[in-house]
C-alpha cells in the first residue's frame, strides 16, 4: 500500500464522497508526472542539441509544477472546495495533454522523452477521470 493510500485510509474525517480509489490514483499520477517532467528536463539540458528542446524543457517544468501543486491540493480535505478541486485538476489535465504532445514530438530521438510523455498521459487520465466523479 502507498503512502497516498495508508494517508486517505487514516484521515479521519470524510472525503467529502470522492471516489477514494480515483483520488488514490490521481494523486499517484500526479506525483509521478512531477518527478518524470523534472527528470526530462534535466536530461534535455543534457542532449548536445539543447536549444532544439527549449519548449520541451519548458513545458516539462510548467507541467512539473503543475503536477506538484495538484498533487498537494488533492491530499488536503478539510475545507474541501469541489470547484478548486475541479479547477486544478482541469488545468492539470492540460498541463499533462501540453507536455505529454511535446514530449511524444521528441519522443522518437530521445526515450526520456517517450517515458515522460507516457507518464503525461497516465495523469491527464487519473485527472479526468477524478473530474468525472466530483458531480
Amino acid at each position: 500500500m502507498t503512502a497516498a493510500a495508508q494517508m486517505l485510509d487514516t484521515y479521519p474525517a470524510d472525503l467529502g464522497g470522492i471516489d477514494r480509489e480515483r483520488l488514490t490514483a490521481c494523486i499517484e499520477a500526479c506525483v509521478e508526472c512531477a518527478q518524470a517532467c523534472t527528470a526530462c528536463a534535466d536530461a534535455c539540458l543534457s542532449e548536445e542539441m539543447v536549444a532544439g528542446l527549449r519548449k520541451c524543457i519548458r513545458t516539462n517544468l510548467d507541467c512539473a509544477d503543475v503536477c506538484e501543486a495538484t498533487g498537494r491540493v488533492l491530499s488536503r480535505h478539510t475545507g474541501y472546495d469541489a470547484n478548486l478541486t475541479r479547477t486544478v485538476l482541469e488545468a492539470c489535465a492540460a498541463a499533462c495533454r501540453a507536455c505529454g504532445d511535446e514530449c511524444a514530438s521528441h519522443s522518437g530521438m530521445h526515450e526520456h522523452c517517450r517515458v515522460c510523455a507516457e507518464s503525461c498521459r497516465r495523469c491527464e487520465q487519473a485527472c479526468r477521470d477524478l473530474v468525472a466523479t466530483l458531480g
